[in-house]
């Protein structure tokens, strides 16, 4: 009914094919929305069990879930939303050894995960393989959302181009806390970028960062620099070290 999607926006939902990476606080809004909205395939990579600890914020899970595996548990869920739609799980954790076999066989990568390590093989990955990437990122109260190699534009080593060290691993909610409905807030918008590319409506945050936080109800976008050099990658490194 709205216009600027239409017939054929909801078609173009129906025949696109999207990975979800990571299946937590921000992957759960993500595949919700993808899955009400209508995108024909939408593809689950999370190696994780289910936590107590998880509850507060990652909403497809119930306490009769604890111990059991995210991507069954989130693929049934899913399937139970819109029946309609292909689902495919990977229970592993996506590396620089099955990225690029994986992410090949779809339209667009959601980066949902929460270390730097498997940002960076995602989003080199994506390089190689030309494929946009909508990226989120949570701490304590506040989030990020970008959208990195759309048409030629900045990628996450134009927005972060250190690599990943020990030192720098991203705290753990259960060391720093998160507010609960902040990955909710975030993952929607992650949702929403997704279905903007996909329909080609609206403004990309392809170029920018948004920056919400739900503390002091502010926000602001930051403008990221194209760097040429970071587009040229042609294969994968070891960020596991």
């Amino acid at each position: 009914m709205i216009p600027e999607i239409g017939v054929k926006g909801q078609e173009k939902l129906k025949k696109s094919k999207v990975l979800v990476i990571g299946a937590g606080g921000l992957g759960c809004p993500v595949l919700q929305y993808l899955t009400a909205a209508g995108v024909g395939k939408i593809a689950i990579a999370e190696f994780d069990m289910v936590d107590e600890t998880n509850l507060q914020r990652q909403v497809l899970y119930g306490s009769d879930d604890v111990g059991k595996l995210k991507s069954i548990i989130a693929k049934n869920r899913l399937e139970h939303l819109n029946s309609y739609l292909e689902y495919e799980i990977f229970n592993l954790r996506i590396t620089s050894s099955n990225s690029l076999n994986i992410l090949k066989n779809f339209d667009i990568i959601v980066d949902a995960t929460d270390n730097f390590a498997d940002r960076y093989i995602i989003n080199d990955s994506c390089i190689i393989l030309n494929k946009p990437l909508v990226h989120g990122a949570i701490y304590k109260f506040e989030g990020i959302i970008s959208v990195f190699n759309y048409k030629g534009g900045p990628t996450y080593r134009c927005f972060n181009p250190s690599s990943p060290k020990e030192k720098d691993k991203n705290p753990s909610p259960a060391q720093v806390g998160l507010f609960g409905v902040l990955p909710g807030i975030i993952g929607s918008y992650m949702a929403n970028e997704v279905i903007k590319i996909i329909t080609e409506t609206g403004e990309i945050l392809s170029g920018k960062v948004l920056l919400i936080n739900i503390f002091n109800n502010t926000s602001q976008t930051f403008t990221v620099n194209n760097n040429s050099e970071n587009h040229n990658i042609k294969e994968l490194g070891d960020f596991f070290k």
